[in-house]
């Protein structure tokens, strides 16, 4: 049974629609969320709701332990976001909504074992605030050698918002790189995979990504959604930088 993989929402309903719409429509009943479901977007708590109410389980971004708890190592916007983001759930007038979005948060896992292998949001070293970037297989070769050493076949992992796969070779595989767009596993080889970003891509592609997961491959999928709107949301809240509004016009 294929099951949907998506990550990095960061409070973009208008994203995420679009991506669950996709999701029913090709019939995958599983989906699952590899963090930071909140943070930098203007729709936290719709998107915390979504969340709840499809997804099979969901792991701790960092963004979502900053509202929970505290931003720690945040640029200016990235902390003037989260402390608005927790305002939104500390203003919600429902007491019973309140106390299941807080209990949601607060019982989000760090790590799970699924999809034939073990998901994180960051890195299987560091799994909440680690970056596994793309050039790290040419200029950080130590640092690959030891996050693939944290786990044994397949890892799954967001943070980045850049789509693709990384093998033990070392090297790293864009969708375009890959034919169909798909990652076939191999018994032999070691992966991560990142099935990008739905609500802020930073791959200069501005289209909300996810991924979907089967038993021997893994297929990505972007999705056309109206940037132009959530730019306008971004705009009207004084508390979120327009840069991150603005950025989702290049994906970046």
């Amino acid at each position: 049974m294929p099951t949907a993989l998506i990550s990095d929402i960061h409070g973009n309903l208008d994203a995420l629609q679009v991506v669950m719409a996709d999701i029913e429509g090709r019939g995958i009943e599983e989906v699952v969320c590899l963090g930071d479901i909140i943070g930098y977007g203007p729709n936290p708590c719709e998107c915390i709701d979504v969340v709840i109410d499809h997804c099979a389980w969901s792991l701790m971004g960092n963004h979502d332990f900053a509202v929970l708890y505290e931003p720690t190592s945040f640029n200016t916007s990235a902390e003037q976001s989260a402390f608005w983001t927790r305002r939104q759930f500390e203003i919600e007038t429902d007491p019973e909504l309140r106390r299941k979005r807080w209990e949601f948060l607060g019982s989000l896992e760090i790590r799970h074992n699924a999809l034939g292998g073990l998901c994180v949001h960051a890195s299987p070293r560091r799994p909440i605030n680690e970056y596994i970037f793309p050039d790290d297989v040419i200029t950080a070769p130590n640092k690959m050698g030891q996050i693939f050493d944290r786990f044994e076949e397949r890892c799954f992992v967001g943070h980045t918002h850049v789509t693709g796969v990384f093998t033990n070779e070392p090297d790293f595989y864009p969708p375009q790189e890959l034919t169909e767009g798909r990652y076939t596993f191999d018994p032999g080889e070691k992966c991560i995979v990142n099935p990008g970003s739905v609500g802020q891509p930073r791959d200069r592609d501005p289209r909300a990504s996810y991924a979907i997961v089967h038993d021997e491959y893994v297929e990505f999928v972007r999705l056309e959604y109206d940037v132009e709107a959530v730019v306008s949301k971004v705009r009207a809240v004084p508390e979120i930088n327009d840069f991150l509004g603005m950025r989702l016009l290049e994906g970046r």
